[in-house]
């Protein structure tokens, strides 16, 4: 029977290298012309050493080639190995240069071969040391020639002569690191049961054309491989914004507070600005700031009571305020929009805990719509980010505090407050962040203490003051990944292998 070696040089590992289709190819032409020629040569060792194959991959030819994989052993020279047989080895190289007059053992030891030359010279009783010796030790040679045997017997292995040498001299020079012993898979192939001297195309797909053609009956489909593995399927990745919000929220949670229900997007006018002491002429209740609902266009549950009161504190004052001293409407507060911001979440949550008042901290991180001209750093829909403490006796003081923990253990310490303007805070500061990409300061965040004829209102105690700051999450995101452009990081501009590849987010303090 024909048969040929191929010497493959493969790793000893688990892994499972490719053998590619031109080398199979290759394999059985060689097959096929000594199955013609009716000879049994050898296949050249060495030949093949570049190909990496495993024995599955061969048998994908199967009953067409056979193959045997065989393993063997041999010794191989190392770099140093291959060093010694052109420059001896390294007692040899100490014992020629020490002169007659002897070698100080200082000047010995700066030579390349100086250390491990020096120790076995010592131990072959080629040289000898004087520590008595003027200017510190000398060495001096002990026998007028030596023999280099161990470049003699890297040299039988070089030859291919290493089965000469004995075990314990093939693991001395092993011990050095002169030898290496190698692994060397060998793989016996041989035409098999259904060997052909013409292949046929296999087929992997079954087109709609093969179909359509009838062509399909013809040809020959590759058989299924159920044992190989699969695609992993590529599991799902977590935008930027969610990463960086699970660690808002975490900072929240970390510093006492507690999370908000925010699931209305929708909103009566009274609670996103009436409630807030916001008047029903103000210009963020145009229609270029707000986005109105047509259907349902208005809101009818309302806490009368409460109506009233804010009713009243609008159009007459009150709370020692004069009020805004205009016609205040209900067909307006009833008017149903996008909300502008979640701080009409946080007036619900202080009107119910005014009902029975205790000291509280709340936070909310959800979506809110504004009717804004998009561009690096605005768009219509984004998230913000509202913290929210109530208790008594409450300052300027205790807010700009809790900023600067909020945002240091966010790992923002560049920033700057700038006072402001807002219906519903007295005294109100922008917060600001340096951006490292943009260059410039860029607007962080809003903040306040509650003003009386807000919270009065609805029935807080005398005495209560409520801080509050609200953030998005869109420019600490692009802060912390520097992004320029908000439009890279949300909408249909979004490259999504930013988003596979942008690690998890760590704002660390």
């Amino acid at each position: 029977m024909c048969a040929f070696r191929l010497s493959l040089n493969i790793p000893t590992c688990n892994c499972c290298p490719v053998l590619t289709g031109s080398t199979s190819i290759y394999i059985w032409q060689n097959v096929k012309k000594s199955y013609q020629s009716g000879g049994s040569n050898w296949w050249p060792t060495g030949q093949m050493h570049h190909i990496k194959a495993t024995p599955t991959k061969l048998c994908e030819w199967e009953k067409v080639i056979e193959a045997e994989q065989r393993t063997s052993k041999k010794w191989e020279l190392t770099p140093e190995g291959q060093e010694i047989i052109h420059e001896g080895s390294h007692e040899v190289r100490v014992f020629n240069s020490i002169p007659s007059e002897g070698l100080l053992q200082s000047e010995l030891m700066q030579l390349p071969s100086g250390k491990v030359g020096f120790s076995k010279a010592m131990s072959n009783k080629w040289i000898w040391l004087d520590k008595n010796s003027e200017n510190g030790p000398r060495i001096f040679q002990a026998v007028e020639s030596v023999q280099d045997t161990v470049r003699e017997k890297l040299l039988q292995v070089q030859n291919g002569e290493a089965n000469c040498l004995e075990e314990k001299d093939k693991n001395e020079l092993k011990k050095r690191k002169l030898l290496v012993e190698v692994t060397i898979k060998t793989y016996w192939v041989k035409k098999g049961s259904a060997f052909s001297t013409s292949i046929a195309k296999q087929e992997t797909d079954l087109t709609p054309e093969m179909i359509a053609s009838g062509s399909w009956r013809d040809l020959k489909f590759k058989s299924y491989n159920f044992e190989a593995l699969g695609i992993i399927p590529e599991s799902g990745h977590l935008h930027p914004l969610l990463k960086v919000r699970t660690q808002f929220r975490q900072i929240f949670l970390e510093m006492g507070f507690t999370e908000m229900p925010t699931n209305n997007f929708i909103e009566s006018s009274f609670w996103n600005f009436d409630a807030l002491f916001q008047p029903q002429q103000h210009p963020a209740r145009d229609q270029h700031d707000t986005f109105f609902m047509k259907d349902p266009a208005e809101a009818t549950d309302f806490p009368m009571d409460y109506l009233k009161r804010v009713k009243r504190v609008h159009s007459q004052g009150g709370y020692g305020s004069q009020g805004y001293k205009y016609e205040w409407k209900l067909e307006e507060a009833r008017k149903n929009l996008l909300r502008t911001h979640t701080t009409a979440v946080s007036a619900r949550m202080l009107y119910q805990l005014a009902q029975r008042f205790t000291p509280a901290k709340y936070f909310s991180i959800d979506r809110v719509f504004r009717n804004e001209t998009l561009d690096a750093t605005h768009l219509a829909e984004f998230h913000q980010i509202e913290g929210v403490v109530a208790d008594y006796g409450l300052t300027l003081g205790d807010l700009m505090g809790v900023l600067k923990e909020f945002f240091t253990k966010l790992g923002i310490t560049q920033l700057r407050f700038k006072p402001a303007y807002n219906p519903y805070t007295e005294p109100s500061m922008e917060v600001f962040s340096y951006h490292q990409g943009l260059k410039k300061w860029v607007e962080v965040g809003n903040s306040g203490v509650f003003r009386p004829e807000m919270l009065l209102p609805m029935g807080l105690p005398d005495g209560v003051s409520v801080i509050a700051w609200g953030l998005s999450l869109e420019r600490p995101t692009m802060i912390k990944y520097g992004i320029n452009n908000i439009r890279e990081l949300v909408g249909h501009k979004v490259n999504l292998q930013m988003v596979y590849d942008s690690p998890l987010c760590r704002l660390d303090a």
